[in-house]
């Protein structure tokens, strides 16, 4: 963690508790999209991750109390493989956090040991079973919104997704929703937390992400049989399984080419940067046949290793641009 700028402002005697206590631990913490990790696995781990079913919720945390206090109190009952706390951008913990045991025994005595333990006078904890939700909705997207488009934007902004079913919306009139399925409960929750404060939008609406609730996924089964591809772990021959700046510029070109357009040529500048680690983008696209270029505003998320956050721009403007050309040259 960066001492000089974690330490300044709220909490300030807590912070430094915790900096000494990693120091003389040899702990490494990495906060990562608004949660801090340990382990996952831990130093000296043997063999793979522990099976489903050992990770418990935590909640009710006193917000000034870190992990030199919750991790030695919870490796007390039995061995860790993870420790996550979620965090808010001021330094202060959100209030919940998830360890995760080397068994499902360990993580059992977790819950017995500490599920309303006095964590300090008159503050008693919640420690129950996580409950590994994978599954979220996104509402609110244009009828116009295609699969092939929600799922390459879906891949650029968000990590673990396992599979995008779009539906037409059960409760709003053109318009639809998608259920997004991802590799584990902890990918799914940094999507939802990506996609919500991320300012993404999918269309002309904002859209809204929630956990997918039993009862509307049941009533979307029983209504209708909805456009699905498997971007991991299957196959859908409408939709590229590699999701590439180049499979984009590629399809854009041809719909150029077959208009008798010429090749787009792109400018991207970063003008603003949110306290998330997303950018905003400034773009303009100059197509050789068009009188008119195309220009506006779009936000990127925090980047990835190996590909820089103006070529995730220029993935998500040629989207915007395929669905512009779409309907001008229909």
């Amino acid at each position: 963690m960066d001492e000089k700028t974690w330490t300044n402002g709220i909490n300030e005697a807590s912070k430094m508790a915790l900096l000494a206590w990693e120091k003389e631990t040899g702990i490494e913490l990495v906060q990562i999209n608004g949660q801090r990790r340990y382990g996952g696995p831990p130093p000296g781990w043997v063999g793979g991750p522990p099976p489903a079913g050992t990770e418990v919720y935590i909640a009710r945390l006193p917000q000034d109390i870190y992990e030199n206090t919750l991790i030695p109190l919870f490796e007390s009952v039995g061995k860790l493989y993870e420790f996550r706390l979620m965090m808010t951008f001021s330094g202060l913990n959100r209030g919940f956090a998830y360890a995760r045991y080397a068994s499902r025994h360990d993580a059992q005595s977790a819950i017995a040991a500490f599920h309303r333990f006095q964590l300090r006078q008159g503050c008693a904890i919640v420690v129950c079973w996580s409950t590994q939700k994978r599954e979220l909705v996104v509402s609110g997207l244009d009828a116009s919104m295609s699969q092939w488009e929600l799922e390459v934007t879906l891949h650029i902004v968000t990590e673990g997704i396992r599979s995008v079913t779009l539906h037409t919306s059960p409760s709003q009139k053109e318009a639809k929703l998608a259920v997004l399925k991802y590799r584990s409960h902890e990918a799914a929750a940094l999507a939802k937390k990506a996609l919500m404060e991320g300012n993404l939008r999918l269309g002309e609406a904002k859209m809204r992400v929630d956990w997918l609730d039993p009862q509307l996924k049941q009533k979307l089964q029983l209504c209708e049989e909805p456009s699905s591809s498997w971007v991991q772990g299957g196959e859908s021959p409408a939709v590229p399984l590699t999701l590439s700046l180049q499979n984009v510029l590629e399809c854009l070109d041809m719909l150029c080419w077959k208009h008798h357009l010429r090749t787009p040529l792109f400018m991207t500048k970063c003008v603003q940067v949110n306290r998330n680690g997303w950018q905003r983008f400034w773009y303009q696209v100059a197509i050789p046949g068009c009188r008119v270029p195309i220009s506006g505003f779009t936000w990127i998320s925090p980047g990835r290793q190996g590909q820089s956050q103006h070529e995730r721009a220029k993935v998500v403007v040629a989207l915007h641009v395929l669905r512009v050309l779409g309907y001008q040259l229909k």
